[in-house]
């Protein structure tokens, strides 16, 4: 089984545990959350390292150690991606699984499971074209400032939604054009959906345009960029005339 291949096997079988936790009916709101994000961590954690010992290991869910600095590949996961919507019983939630090399977002899975679709690095499909009215997807609690001043500058509407991964895919899936944060993150909310997205012909950047660097001892990401190559430029003019 290629790593790609494993991505997505890994990250369709932890949505298919999370829809078993919540339809359990055993757990609520925020007790759901916590059940489903220890029960995918467990299983994805020892599958790795069961499939791939060699490697390093960064989640969300487990502490970390400074064992994976010294690894050239390191799986990188976030169990559940909007814990919140999943509590909630919404479909906009993900399961990250992604592979860095040498701190590249090279291979990767995000699993929609309320949408029953797993989008993949060694699948793309083909990315919808973009509508006359750009669309921005943002945080339905949170939009991030800088998101709302592009999206004033260039005329895109605002679309809010739940998890970054669900927010990532939606450019694939012709729901949206930009994603565009600023609000703070770390290296298990960005890392599958951005080698995702690269696999599609998208653009991810930081918002100054530098590159996503992942397996980094500190792990916070401030801020990321997922669009269509031909909307950065305007993107990162908005973004110089806001600052």
């Amino acid at each position: 089984m290629t790593d790609a291949e494993l991505a997505a096997y890994l990250a369709q079988c932890a949505g298919r545990i999370l829809l078993e936790v919540r339809a359990s009916g055993m757990f609520e709101g925020k007790a759901l959350g916590k059940a489903g994000d220890q029960t995918a961590n467990q299983f994805l954690c020892h599958a790795i390292r069961a499939q791939r010992p060699d490697d390093g290991l960064l989640s969300e869910e487990s502490k970390d150690t400074a064992e994976r600095l010294d690894k050239e590949r390191v799986w990188i996961i976030d169990p559940v991606d909007g814990t919140r919507e999943y509590g909630e019983e919404r479909a906009d939630w993900a399961v990250h699984v992604a592979l860095a090399v040498n701190g590249v977002p090279e291979v990767g899975a995000v699993a929609l499971p309320g949408l029953d679709q797993v989008l993949r690095t060694d699948a793309p499909d083909v990315v919808p074209d973009a509508p006359e009215k750009l669309r921005m997807v943002v945080s339905r609690t949170r939009p991030a400032a800088e998101a709302v001043a592009v999206s004033e500058a260039i005329g895109a509407e605002l679309v809010p939604m739940g998890s970054a991964g669900a927010k990532a895919m939606s450019i694939i899936r012709g729901e949206a054009d930009i994603y565009l944060h600023s609000g703070g993150q770390f290296e298990w909310d960005s890392c599958a959906p951005a080698a995702v997205a690269a696999a599609h012909g998208l653009h991810i950047s930081r918002i100054d345009g530098s590159p996503l660097v992942y397996n980094q001892r500190d792990t916070y990401m401030p801020d990321l960029l997922i669009c269509r190559k031909e909307h950065a430029e305007r993107v990162f003019a908005a973004l110089e005339a806001y600052t």
